[in-house]
């Protein structure tokens, strides 16, 4: 039985095919992005204190912008309860952001000390933690402890050097392993998409099966 091909009549196989087209460009754009981070992560680990800057006016942008974003909110709300709650919430996020902005190295400072002490307080809870209890993860937590102890201790020692690179470091070891991520979702969807999708022969309601099945019809 011949295959209904009338003119503007759906064909479900072409439209899988161009929303697998679609659907392999979303992850092809992923993928690219993703290969932007790891760049960015990488050299971002090669200049430190560059990406320790960038971080903090990015901190500061993102204070800034969302407490512009509460404020509008907060007046678009006046008349209820929690209508001063938010002005001051959002004052206090546009006041940090102007400071952060001003003084990206000073705030830096402050955050690495900030970040050197809950290095030091999460690894003594989790060394007291692990002794007390003696759970079935007794040993990776001990290990957790006894590791968020020493970086608190690392950074806390060379205070306020540290706050040159111990920031950047983080953002740039967030952007690499962001952007790794985002590689294996784009490839591994573009993958999948390619997987699922008809061929294009097929889409257009001819297979190679059924060509080669009609010229040998012709000949014989």
């Amino acid at each position: 039985m011949a295959k209904d091909t009338t003119p503007g009549r759906p064909d479900p196989a072409a439209d899988m095919a161009r929303e697998g087209k679609r659907l392999s460009r979303g992850f092809g754009r992923l993928a690219a992005l993703g290969v932007l981070l790891v760049i960015g992560g990488v050299v971002g680990l090669v200049y430190t204190g560059l990406a320790t800057l960038t971080s903090m006016l990015l901190f500061g942008w993102l204070l800034l912008i969302g407490g512009a974003v509460g404020l509008l909110q907060a007046i678009q709300s006046r008349g209820t309860s929690y209508f001063w709650l938010a002005v001051v919430v959002a004052a206090l996020n546009i006041a940090a952001g102007i400071v952060v902005i001003r003084h990206p190295e000073g705030s830096a400072e402050a955050l690495t000390m900030f970040a050197a002490l809950l290095f030091l307080t999460g690894g003594v809870f989790r060394l007291v933690g692990s002794v007390v209890v003696r759970g079935p993860q007794f040993g990776w937590t001990l290990l957790q402890g006894a590791f968020g102890l020493l970086l608190g201790l690392l950074v806390l020692f060379d205070w306020p050097d540290s706050s040159r690179y111990v920031l950047g470091v983080f953002f740039s070891l967030a952007l690499l392993f962001d952007g790794l991520g985002l590689i294996a979702v784009g490839v591994g969807g573009r993958r999948i998409v390619g997987m699922v999708t008809p061929e294009p022969a097929a889409a257009a309601g001819t297979p190679p099966e059924s060509s080669e099945s009609a010229t040998d019809q012709s000949n014989n």
